[in-house]
């Protein structure tokens, strides 16, 4: 008999959600039990074992050495450097336990996370880029989480394939790039939005195939145009030297009118899909049945799935290459299948339930920090059979006796992992930029909250002292501590507080969309101060750029605020009235057109 849709009511967020037919047919085939959190706080919950950029600096609790780390000192766990953690100087399976029926499984979970060192950083393959995280075969790459196959990236999130690149996100197969957002492979450019095959360009929005284009927007194989209309060579070059010439208010000037342009004359298109049949979401390429997903591409029948590749048959995931049959899971590596309930998995992994950091091993059930392993519980070695008998008990149990957290949710086998189990509190991870909470916020819905030691750092200069022209800036700026322009607004009281309110308002922004919202916060999200590496400055230089006035925190969160949420709205076509499923809600003041209208308009 084939599965009907059935409404569920969501015991986190209290609102109504549908479960699909498809997704019944799903949790049958990998054996779990239908979710009882509605699709955006299960994505909460997993963003929230999921800490990007906030670093810390402190010491290896093996070797003693000074390094760089997501995890404060204050954790109540070992943390060891990359190479103490990948040695053999320790034994993960020193912390192997035996099960206890008479508790809950979560709370035998939590005992093991306290006692199990955990890696400073999640790298490999990397070369001199140390201050980075969630970072693969890369090099010289700084601040710049979620990045692969990249080389000298300063300050920005999830580049793939890019180099040279400065404050970007989702940028993929692009060079000599600067402030360019959802872009793929485009070369000497800046303030990009959207575009593709992009060369010698600046402040587009949605344009492909474009040479020595400013101030444009949905233009097609074009070269020479100012604010969509052509211009000779001689001209263009002309127009442009007055315009971009290397100061930083010019540049403000530029942003405002290129915000106004995006949003009051650009069409834009109902969502970010290319070659791909049967999706929804948003930034989806060469897919087919990628469900509400977003920043993904070369995925078959995957749903609910953000910063993924070559997935398949697949729901819940974050951060993922090359999975099959996975769920509810958070960055789970390299050809994976069969990875349940899991984070931070690694190359080769398979039959995983409920681990953490386990690489290269199979049929593992809450396990942390294991490698080539198979047949093991709670970190303890079992034989196959042993194993097998036991992991059915365990589940069983999980049910009959759940773990409540302090708000009274209930956790039964199929839940992911509690908020509160969490090593990082909610304030450093990525649930914080997606679903802002405030400090009280936050520990009235159980979470932790990190409140960061002000910055020893005192300021040499203000932002608003720099010089305005790049070309008036020499090499004494490397010396210099900059404060940040949002700096001066700053609350007393403490960096954690004004960071939270700072970003609440970031993903508020986000939330609603409008790039006429996107006014400066005022308020610092970081530590106040920031410095000019010298291959940034240099990068400034080549490309004719003013220094930025905002710390690398506050420049993020601003991307943030143009980027669009990673939810889909029902509006209409405002071309043809045809009803659509966009990342576009209906009181935003944007031209959204559907797919037919899109491609018979822009093509």
């Amino acid at each position: 008999m084939p599965y009907k849709p059935k409404k569920r009511i969501c015991q986190n967020c209290g609102k109504e959600f549908v479960i699909e037919p498809e997704d019944f047919e799903f949790y049958q085939e990998i054996g779990v039990p239908e979710p009882t959190f509605c699709p955006d706080c299960r994505l909460q919950r997993r963003l929230a074992f999921r800490n990007e950029r906030k670093l810390y600096k402190r010491k290896c609790d093996l070797c003693g050495k000074d390094i760089i780390s997501v995890y404060h000192k204050d954790v109540p766990f070992p943390v060891y450097c990359q190479k103490c953690w990948w040695s053999d100087k320790w034994d993960p399976m020193e912390y192997g336990r035996d099960y206890d029926f008479n508790k809950p499984f979560f709370e035998q979970f939590r005992d093991l996370i306290r006692d199990v060192p955990r890696k400073s950083l999640e790298q490999e393959s990397n070369e001199n880029s140390p201050f980075t995280h969630y970072t693969w075969h890369s090099k010289n790459c700084y601040l710049s989480p979620s990045t692969l196959y990249s080389e000298d990236i300063l300050y920005s999130k999830s580049v793939d394939k890019c180099y040279d690149c400065i404050d970007c996100n989702l940028l993929t197969e692009s060079d000599l790039c600067y402030q360019c957002l959802e872009s793929n492979k485009c070369y000497n450019c800046t303030h990009l939005i959207k575009c593709r095959n992009c060369m010698d360009s600046h402040f587009l929005y949605d344009c492909n195939n474009c040479q020595n284009c400013f101030l444009c927007f949905n233009l097609r194989n074009k070269q020479y145009y100012i604010l969509n209309k052509p211009y000779t060579k001689e001209d263009y070059l002309r127009k442009l030297n007055e315009f971009f010439t290397g100061s930083y208010s010019k540049i403000i000037e530029l942003s405002r009118k290129f915000k106004n342009i995006a949003q009051t004359k650009a069409i834009h298109k109902f969502a970010n899909i290319v070659k791909s049949v049967d999706c929804s979401g948003d930034n989806i390429r060469n897919s087919k049945k990628a469900i509400n997903c977003f920043d993904v591409y070369n995925l078959e029948n995957v749903k609910n799935c953000v910063r993924v590749y070559d997935m398949k048959d697949s729901m819940d995931v974050y951060g993922c290459d090359k999975a099959e049959l996975s769920y509810e899971s958070i960055t789970i590596g390299f050809k994976a299948s069969r990875i349940k309930f899991c984070t931070n998995t690694d190359t080769g992994v398979g039959d995983l339930e409920y681990c953490d950091s386990c690489h290269s091993s199979s049929n593992l059930f809450g396990c942390i920090g294991l490698r080539h392993k198979q047949y093991c519980i709670l970190n303890k070695q079992y034989t196959k059979e042993e194993y097998e008998r036991l992991v059915p008990k365990i589940i069983e149990q999980m049910n009959k006796i759940p773990y409540v957290d302090k708000k009274g949710r209930v956790y039964k086998y199929g839940e992911f992992f509690p908020i509160e189990l969490s090593p990082f509190s909610y304030n450093e991870t990525v649930a914080q930029e997606y679903f802002p909470l405030t400090e009280e916020e936050a520990i009235k819905q159980g979470y932790s909250w990190y409140k960061r030691p002000k910055s020893e750092y005192k300021p040499t200069i203000k932002a608003e002292d720099l010089p305005d022209n790049i070309k008036d800036v020499d090499d004494s700026i490397l010396n210099e501590i900059i404060e940040c322009k949002n700096a001066k607004s700053m609350a007393s009281e403490g960096v954690a507080e004004r960071s939270s309110a700072s970003s609440r308002s970031s993903a508020s922004l986000l939330q609603k969309g409008s790039l006429s919202k996107n006014k400066t916060l005022n308020m610092c999200t970081g530590s106040g101060v920031y410095r000019i590496l010298p291959q940034e400055l240099e990068f400034y230089r080549k490309m004719n750029l003013p220094l930025p006035r905002l710390c690398p925190d506050c420049r993020h969160y601003e991307r943030i605020k143009q980027r669009n949420p990673l939810k889909l709205y029902k509006r209409k076509c405002d071309k043809c009235g045809k009803e659509i499923l966009t990342i576009y809600s209906p009181d935003r003041p944007e031209i959204v057109y559907c797919e037919a209208c899109y491609l018979k308009e822009i093509g």
